[in-house]
């Protein structure tokens, strides 16, 4: 039977491609899920259309990650964070921490494209990257440092 995909499905295709599946497959597993429509001429037109112009917003969408990429690449932030005995933090640094210092600095970037190697819990420099698109993946650097206590007293 063949089939329009509605959605990416893993280990067939991605949304918009046309697919020869068994029909037990279809039946039972795709069409219940709304994960495929049943190919007709029309709708294989409409498909087709339809799939290029989700590559043309892929690839303006790729040119913006890109011009933000090479401002954002190589980029130094620093981040001070409190701490306990032994310059130990008082938790983490989290994707959340690092992109809202990224959006003070002018970059409007998901938490979860920002990939840490390991859990930020002590101070130092951690080299940290951005998913930003497929196939780019600019990388920062933090430097995590002690917070400055003030003291109120008079």
């Amino acid at each position: 039977m063949r089939v329009i995909l509605q959605k990416d499905v893993s280990n067939l295709g991605d949304a918009g491609d046309v697919k020869e599946v068994a029909d037990g497959f279809a039946r039972n597993f795709l069409f219940p899920q709304r994960l495929a429509v049943r190919a007709s001429e029309g709708k294989t037109k409409m498909a087709l259309h339809q799939r290029k112009l989700a590559d043309l917003k892929k690839e303006k969408r790729k040119k913006d990650m890109e011009s933000i990429s090479s401002g954002l690449n190589g980029k130094e932030f620093e981040i001070s964070v409190k701490t306990g005995g032994g310059d130990k933090l008082f938790g983490a640094v989290t994707p959340a921490d690092v992109a809202a210092l990224l959006k003070t600095a002018g970059f409007e970037v998901d938490k979860r494209k920002i990939e840490f190697p390991e859990p930020i819990r002590n101070l130092g420099s951690y080299k940290l990257k951005v998913r930003l698109a497929e196939g780019i993946l600019p990388t920062i650097t933090v430097h995590v440092k002690k917070e400055e206590v003030v003291s109120t007293e008079a």
